[in-house]
């Protein structure tokens, strides 16, 4: 008669107990291959490793490839049923050149990704290899996937993401672990847009009265979208970028601004892009234009009583692997669960190793966390377990 699943549940944490060299070599692995958003190549390669050990797993793999970017990576397990779904993205911010280099300094483990997020594909692949070691992993449904341009908003991923994810039981992001383990259960969703003024060209001494000013029209548009923010109600206008103009002795016939947009609700999103456009059209210098353009969004992550008792139920194993709980606040940034909230299944984020100082060169991690983050993941799933 074949051990149940408590038991398994035991034989598979006593494995992962003895992990913490294992998993920090292969953090340094992942570290040391430079996988910036622009570098494809870079983001194919950690792809490389991380698709070997899930194939080595016995789970299925499937590289979905870009033009623009590294590929993206979907997995899938044999076990029937509605999965949970694992989130993560294989790229950094860092170019190469601009931070390199992996040190382990007591605790404190540095380098790029380590915390964003190089250390929860580490926590996501060796809670699955410690339930395959237990013999669990063949009964508990679960699939996932690991985009290459989550750092850049997802551009291209996120409907591939969201297709994979509908039908999931719940969706579990290993991104950036927080300060006492909170849960994250909430994101702003984030747009971003791009504005043009469009005017005439003119000399400014000789024929200054035939000139439209592109630069002053966007100007106009700019302190009125400034004013569109909302502490609130949570929504954030940030004009981030401005141009415009050749020279100071030239009317300028062109003018562009990047724009960051967050907001708490998908319904607030809408309604400030209406606004955008509106204010387009209100405030243009006479003879110029100012179109407004959607580029890359995400939607917002909002929390939902199923995403809420989701959070709960993890807390619990988190607390029986020795880590905090709870729900974190608001958080302002955006990632791929907020895809998989869209999409609805109920997702939280956040179930990665604990650290500190992502998007800098001083961004570190925890060690100690990896494997308790690990025990918690593992406990989660084995629930599942048929």
């Amino acid at each position: 008669m074949s051990p149940g699943p408590e038991p398994r549940l035991d034989l598979a944490l006593r494995w992962l107990a003895g992990q913490l060299p294992a998993m920090t070599a292969l953090l340094e692995r992942l570290v040391l291959q430079n996988s910036h958003t622009g570098n494809p190549a870079g983001v194919a390669a950690v792809v490389e490793v991380v698709e070997a050990r899930l194939r080595a797993l016995g789970l299925a793999t499937e590289r979905l490839a870009s033009a623009r970017f590294g590929p993206h990576l979907a997995f899938s397990g044999p076990a029937p049923g509605a999965p949970a779904f694992l989130v993560g993205h294989a790229d950094t911010v860092f170019p190469p050149g601009s931070f390199e280099g992996f040190r382990v300094e007591g605790d404190l483990a540095r380098g790029p990704g380590t915390f964003d997020m190089k250390g929860g594909l580490v926590v996501g692949l060796f809670a699955l290899e410690a339930l395959r070691e237990a013999g669990l992993l063949e009964r508990v449904p679960v699939r996932g996937m690991f985009v290459a341009d989550e750092e850049v908003g997802s551009p291209e991923s996120s409907p591939l993401l969201a297709a994979r994810a509908r039908g999931a039981a719940c969706a579990l992001g290993l991104e950036s672990g927080r300060q006492g383990d909170l849960l994250v259960t909430r994101r702003k969703g984030v747009g971003a847009v791009q504005v043009e003024a469009r005017g005439v060209a003119a000399h400014a001494g000789n024929e200054h009265e035939r000139g439209r000013n592109a630069v002053w029209s966007l100007a106009r548009f700019v302190d009125a979208a400034q004013g569109l923010t909302d502490y609130g109600s949570g929504v954030t206008v940030n004009v981030g970028r401005f141009e415009g103009g050749t020279s100071k002795n030239t009317v300028p016939d062109r003018a562009l601004a990047q724009v960051d947009l967050r907001y708490l609700t998908a319904g607030d999103g809408d309604a400030l892009l209406a606004r955008l456009a509106a204010l387009a059209a209100e405030v243009a210098v006479p003879g110029t234009s100012i179109a407004v353009s959607r580029g890359a969004a995400r939607p917002p992550l909002e929390r939902t009583a199923a995403s809420a008792a989701l959070a709960a139920a993890y807390g619990a194993c988190q607390v029986a692997a020795g880590l905090g709980s709870g729900e974190a606040p608001l958080v302002g940034g955006g990632s791929d669960a907020n895809t998989t909230g869209a999409a609805g299944v109920p997702s939280i984020d956040g179930l990665g190793p604990r650290g500190a100082a992502f998007h800098t060169a001083d961004e570190r991690i925890e060690l100690s966390s990896l494997v308790p983050k690990a025990a918690a993941l593992v406990r989660f799933l084995a629930r599942s377990a048929a």
